[in-house]
């Protein structure tokens, strides 16, 4: 007997029994069966460990222990997507796609929006090999071993697909799945999940993925990426990756016009309560790829889709009381305490009042009977007065700190509060720490926003270069503070001295200051010494940081308390400079020159057509306009912005063209 052919033999028909009972619910086979078969290939695989394979079917039963999850960058970056909430927002959508693309014919995808947790699958070779998490986008966490006992994602592909691709979609947590988990907690007298969608992420960070193999997820797949797709257009990807082995909802349409889309959005506003999981929306994309590479994205999502948000479930409790919060900018938030209530599958107790103007315009009172929806089906918020209360005077705003009992202050046109104490008040200075610590920040491994609290609070930090201090005698005394516990705190203290110039300036929490803005301040200025001197005028010429940005980074500089912090983190050896990796093909024969890519190309892709016009000191536009110098054209350019660059005289060149501009001399 071949060992080898009936191993893999067994392994083709448990797969594909796998694909008939979790895709195509449509099983051929008893369960007992199955189990018979699957104990067959467990034991036959026992005796041939030479034969063992990791993608095997009888692997999907876990065993597998994963102590801490490794952070792993994606390939191809996880965006979010616009929402929408009226049927106007969708044709103020596809008026700005029109002004990109000229009038051309459009046709739409519809897919219906899943409430689960985002995963990047990739595959090589038609095998599964790495499952991520969305994270933050640019990275996550890496699953892989968890996501392979769920039943409905196939380990091996069928049919003819490309040697490597990432796959996208939600892991969700059916409802008589969520509900029969919860009866059985309920009958062991333990507390149950709260909602499917949490449940879900949660089931995805278990340790043990012989856990995660008893719960009954699911993945629904919606979108492919990668080079080389054996297909044109985001409607045929999704009938492709069905045809691969993926649970593909056959929910989706292909819409020609809006007009198709609204009748998709009003039918599955009424019937999405009859579909077996959770749902919160539409998705709608432009469904033709190269119009999809002409539209482009933001900083924060494609231009080419958006989701359209159902109209949000409403309830009715009691306002018990209002709280405040205070941030790490010193911003104080109003929190409305609640009589618990269920909504949108979740037990509510809290919701935002935002500031003292949504107060006052809702003429809310302790009390009151009032009406609280999730916006978006996220955040719970109240939106006014069912029924009045006992409480006949108006809410009074607070007028000092709720914590060090300043003052507050509220500047000129803006909505919020602020206490001004920045360096005295104990949340502001534990929030800028968790905020220098945290993922995008310096990305400090071991140490977690409660520790910096007790760090805080037992004396040992009041900012974030104190953290450059700490030893692990210092931190062992600390309430359950192990000595192992204490060296990775250090060590990864110690190791964030090696994170970019552009990390640490977004990690030092200058007000306005984000993520992106502090890339390009960093990539500017070069240094903290050369952006610490820049004057108001230098900052507003600076691409895309406008006056209010610019203020706020020289109050930040002005401070003395700041340059003192800045001065104490450069003598602990803190990155405060761009580190220039070499590159043998950077030139600056491009220096000055402004260029706008359009198109598909055959030499480049258009994110590496992109980086050779950085690399030779040239500057990459989004959109056309009298700055621009060039317009590198490929194949299936947008007919706006052919027209737009005629208009304006703006020279028009060819991929070849360009390979010979950066080949010349």
């Amino acid at each position: 007997m071949d060992i080898l052919k009936t191993i893999q033999d067994l392994r083709d028909e448990l797969n594909q029994h796998n694909h008939n009972y979790y895709v195509l619910d449509n099983a051929i086979i008893s369960d007992f069966e199955f189990d018979q078969k699957l104990k067959q290939l467990q034991d036959l695989e026992a005796k041939y460990p030479e034969y063992f394979d990791e993608n095997s079917p009888s692997q999907r039963v876990g065993g597998t222990i994963t102590k801490s999850f490794q952070t792993v960058v994606h390939e191809n970056r996880m965006y979010s997507l616009d929402n929408s909430y009226s049927k106007e927002d969708l044709q103020d959508w596809e008026t700005k796609i029109q002004k990109v693309l000229g009038n051309v014919a459009l046709q739409y995808t519809c897919e219906l929006k899943y409430d689960g947790a985002s995963i990047s699958i990739t595959y090589e070779n038609g095998k599964l090999s790495k499952a991520v998490t969305r994270g933050d986008g640019f990275q996550g966490d890496d699953v892989t071993n968890n996501i392979k006992t769920i039943r409905s994602i196939p380990l091996q592909l069928k049919g003819n697909y490309p040697p490597k691709f990432d796959i996208r979609g939600e892991i969700i947590l059916p409802f008589e799945g969520f509900e029969k988990m919860n009866q059985e907690l309920i009958e062991i007298g333990e507390t149950p999940y709260s909602n499917p969608r949490n449940t879900a992420s949660g089931s995805l960070k278990l340790q043990d993925s012989t856990e995660v193999a008893k719960r009954p997820l699911d993945c629904l797949l919606y979108f492919i990426t990668g080079n080389n797709l054996p297909f044109n257009s985001q409607y045929e990807g999704l009938e492709t990756a069905r045809n691969w082995g993926f649970k593909v909802p056959s929910q989706s349409k292909l819409a020609n016009n809006l007009d198709e889309v609204f009748e998709f959005i009003n039918y599955w506003d009424i019937h999405r309560h009859e579909l077996p999981y959770e749902t919160d929306g539409v998705v709608v994309k432009v469904n033709d790829f190269n119009h999809q590479n002409e539209l482009g994205y933001t900083a924060k999502s494609p231009r080419w889709a958006i989701a359209y948000k159902f109209k949000s479930e409403q309830v009715t409790t009691t306002l018990n009381s209002i709280s405040y919060q205070v941030g790490r900018t010193g911003a104080i938030t109003p929190v409305a305490n609640l009589e618990p209530v269920q909504l949108a599958g979740t037990i509510v107790k809290r919701a935002s009042l935002h500031n003292a103007d949504q107060i006052e315009k809702l003429d809310i009172r302790l009390g009151d009977l009032v009406f609280v929806e999730k916006g978006g089906e996220i955040i719970p918020k109240i939106i006014g007065v069912a029924q009045r209360g006992n409480q006949l005077e108006p809410t009074k705003y607070i007028t000092h700190c709720p914590e060090c009992q300043t003052e507050l202050i509220r500047k000129e046109g803006e909505a919020n509060h602020f206490c001004p104490n920045f360096y005295g008040c104990p949340p502001q200075i534990i929030g800028r720490i968790q905020h220098f610590i945290s993922r995008k920040a310096m990305d400090i491994e071991g140490l977690g926003g409660e520790t910096v609290a007790l760090l805080f609070n037992n004396g040992l930090v009041k900012d974030y270069s104190d953290l450059y201090e700490l030893t692990v005698e210092k931190v062992i005394p600390l309430e359950r503070m192990a000595q192992k516990s204490a060296e990775n705190m250090i060590n990864g203290i110690q190791n964030s001295k090696e994170i970019p110039f552009e990390n640490v300036l977004f990690a030092l929490g200058i007000r306005y200051v984000g993520e992106t803005v502090a890339k390009k301040l960093a990539k500017h200025y070069k240094n903290i010494d050369a952006l610490s001197q820049a004057s108001l005028m230098d900052l507003i010429l600076v691409d895309e940081i406008g006056e209010r940005i610019a203020q706020s980074v020289i109050e930040f500089f002005d401070n003395e308390e700041n340059r003192i912090i800045i001065e104490r983190l450069k003598d602990f050896g803190v990155q405060f400079e761009i580190v220039e990796k070499y590159n043998p093909n950077a030139t600056d024969k491009l220096v000055g020159k402004t260029f706008v890519v359009s198109g598909v190309f055959e030499v480049f892709s258009r994110d590496d057509l992109k980086k050779s016009i950085e690399d030779n000191g040239g500057k990459v536009g989004s959109s056309i306009s009298a700055k621009t110098d060039y317009v590198v054209a490929g194949e299936n350019m947008g007919p706006a912005k052919l027209e737009k660059a005629n208009q304006l005289g703006i020279t028009i060149i060819s991929e070849n063209d360009f390979i010979k501009m950066i080949n010349e001399n």
